[in-house]
């Protein structure tokens, strides 16, 4: 019961600052751009003709259902990295920055419950955000009016798109602890930055499967190459960083009348 008020309050907190509106401005924006992507491909001649490319560029892809839900997957566990991260950095981070840390552990509530109430805000909303660009993504692709649908694609993408969302936002418990270790925002959006531009490096040179925040990425891959599999350990490696995440957060949290 306790849990769920601190969730209840987390929420609160959350919606009575700009953090979901951004949030959801920032994530409506992949179908879209994926969507005008589509429609180049699908007819760069038209696209030349409105002015949006130059003859002298190179249209490379194909404008097809795999891969424009490939795409928009690859664009969420990207760009979820960042988005995700973000969202968790303001939940612990602003604690710190509003001065409201001290009257929070003073509460007669585990500092656990406290803990895990912010992350389970996280991960809703992170999921919420996820299906809503992924309706999104189906009504745009419609309207673009892509060839190669199949209910059998619909059922592989959506599942692997979930997937790699869901692993995407598990990846920001260790943001929530950077928030909490250096009370602020500064750190946090660093090491979101730094995680961003590593997995990409990592991804490039044939590891990315034993690097957890290259992972989902290598996950939307598969949508469009069946012939890439990741085998449990990868989804392992992204669990464990993020319990490691969890973990250490809960730590600091209990002993933080010590730093």
């Amino acid at each position: 019961m306790k849990l769920l008020t601190c969730v209840y309050i987390e929420a609160k907190k959350l919606f009575k600052s700009r953090i979901p509106i951004i949030s959801l401005l920032a994530l409506m924006l992949i179908p879209f751009i994926g969507g005008f992507f589509m429609f180049i491909l699908k007819d760069p001649s038209l696209a030349e003709s409105l002015g949006f490319i130059s003859a002298k560029a190179q249209i490379m892809g194909r404008a097809d259902w795999p891969s424009y839900l490939s795409l928009i997957s690859q664009a969420i566990s990207i760009g979820g990295i960042f988005a995700f991260g973000f969202i968790s950095s303001w939940i612990f981070g602003r604690e710190y920055a509003d001065r409201t840390i001290k009257d929070l552990l003073a509460l007669p509530i585990s500092r656990t419950t406290i803990v895990l109430a912010k992350f389970l805000v996280t991960l809703i909303w992170g999921i919420f955000l996820s299906l809503l660009v992924l309706v999104l993504s189906l009504l745009v692709g419609y309207l673009v009016n892509i060839t190669g649908f199949s209910t059998y694609l619909l059922f592989q993408a959506a599942r692997a798109y979930m997937l790699s969302s869901l692993l995407t936002i598990l990846l920001s418990s260790p943001v929530g602890f950077m928030a909490s270790f250096s009370r602020g925002y500064l750190s946090p959006l660093a090491f979101i930055v730094f995680t961003l531009i590593l997995a990409q490096i990592v991804a490039t040179t044939g590891y990315g499967e034993f690097f957890p925040w290259s992972i989902p990425a290598l996950i939307a891959v598969s949508i469009e190459n069946p012939d890439i599999v990741l085998g449990s350990l990868s989804i392992w490696l992204v669990l464990f960083a993020s319990g490691i995440g969890l973990l250490a957060t809960i730590f600091w949290w209990k002993y933080a009348d010590q730093h």
